[in-house]
């Protein structure tokens, strides 16, 4: 690629809120790429990921794949596990305050952490750095000095604090200390590049390139990534609205979760979430847009690439056969509800549970019946232990069973 092809490859999903803030990083973005080139350097950059949960899902997978896209043209990847940001929690996309996690709980969550990455990252090429080895020195005078740089309008004036503010509820100062540590992060990394989600823009935009530019350095260039869209298509993928892709599954259950996005979010999932490029991806757009893309093709291409993606080529092509069989073939939609597993459950309280049924005598009476199916396989047994799959009951009731966590 080119120098502007790399810029636009670089800067595919990202989101900063404002056309003229978007062009100005795409501009030093230009400018930094034709330095390095010119010095003979890769770029430097880097993503903190604060390793509050050991369940990932896909939108957690955002930043990783921008960080990837990087790799590919030759820069140095940090991963940077916030092991000491995490002792706080980050304020940015919540207007409640977030319970404070112990440093063994966070030792615990960052084992698997960053080997998830990996299947994103190029493991060879990542370089895995904790964010305790510096901000735990600093010193009480050093901290001063860097808050000096910051108002409290400046934190006041955030969305999240404004609302806490606004119904009375407490904003605690700790949580300020939050983005001045992420911007010593790129500091102490010596940063060209910074990524991150949308949630984070102030942190990145606001904190790092003052405190960076404060201490002398050049400031980072913000790589904005868009938030990625539950399965609804609207919300933000989230765990704890049952909307989420998680990556710990399995290839089926990863393929039909894809496969029942609305058609209106396969263009954030292809921006933010695949391999393609910005030729492939705006001849795909062209081709549904004409017609000559039927839109149930393009979400099972979609499927395939991110399924591929984490599970390779072999485990795509079962995935896609097992739901041409169970779907296509035999009229089962491509939207329901979702019911949650609990470890151990039988199948006469998930028929239940899920609302399939009314009572368990009626639950008894279908499965004798043969009226239930798993993935369109004949149930019988009302104490099996169920996978994630299909279950259906009569010839309209469909849910789709998520894995147990």
């Amino acid at each position: 690629m080119n120098i502007d092809q790399q810029v636009a490859y670089l800067m595919q999903g990202t989101a900063y809120g404002d056309e003229s803030l978007k062009e100005a990083m795409a501009k030093e973005l230009r400018e930094r790429l034709i330095a390095a080139e010119k010095e003979g350097r890769p770029l430097k950059l880097y993503c903190g990921f604060d390793p509050r949960t050991t369940d990932l899902h896909l939108g957690h997978t955002v930043p990783m794949r921008k960080l990837r896209q990087f790799q590919e043209l030759g820069h140095e990847v940090t991963f940077l596990v916030g092991n000491y940001t995490s002792l706080i929690g980050d304020p940015s996309d919540k207007d409640v305050l977030r319970p404070q996690l112990t440093s063994e709980q966070v030792e615990q969550n960052g084992r698997t952490y960053a080997e998830q990455s990996f299947r994103i990252l190029d493991k060879e090429k990542t370089i895995i750095r904790y964010n305790a080895d510096w901000l735990s020195k600093l010193t009480f005078a050093e901290l001063i000095k860097l808050a000096s740089n910051f108002t409290i309008q400046q934190f006041m004036t955030r969305d999240n604090f404004k609302k806490r503010w606004e119904k009375g509820d407490a904003v605690y100062l700790h949580e300020t200390f939050y983005s001045i540590m992420q911007g010593y992060d790129a500091y102490a990394l010596e940063a060209d590049v910074q990524v991150g989600g949308s949630d984070q823009l102030f942190n990145i935009m606001t904190a790092a390139r003052k405190i960076m530019t404060s201490q002398g350095k050049d400031p980072n260039i913000a790589v904005i990534v868009d938030i990625l869209p539950g399965t609804d298509g609207v919300v933000k993928m989230s765990k704890s609205l049952g909307n989420h892709i998680p990556i710990n599954t399995n290839a089926e259950d990863m393929y039909g979760k894809m496969m029942s996005i609305p058609d209106a979010a396969m263009p954030s999932y292809s921006r933010l979430v695949t391999r393609w490029t910005p030729d492939i991806i705006e001849a795909r757009e062209k081709a549904l847009a004409d017609g000559s893309l039927h839109p149930r093709d393009g979400k099972m291409q979609l499927a395939y690439e991110v399924v591929s993606t984490f599970y390779g080529e072999e485990d795509a092509e079962r995935a896609q056969d097992v739901f041409v069989s169970v779907f296509q073939k035999k009229d089962v939609p491509d939207e329901m509800p979702e019911y949650q597993l609990e470890t151990g459950q039988i199948l006469l309280d998930v028929l239940q549970a899920s609302g399939l049924i009314e009572s368990r005598g009626q639950g008894r009476r279908l499965l004798k019946q043969n009226g239930v199916k798993l993935d369109g396989k004949v149930i019988t047994d009302p104490f099996l232990v169920p996978g994630a799959g299909v279950l259906q009951v009569g010839k309209r009731k469909f849910v789709r069973l998520l894995a147990a966590a």
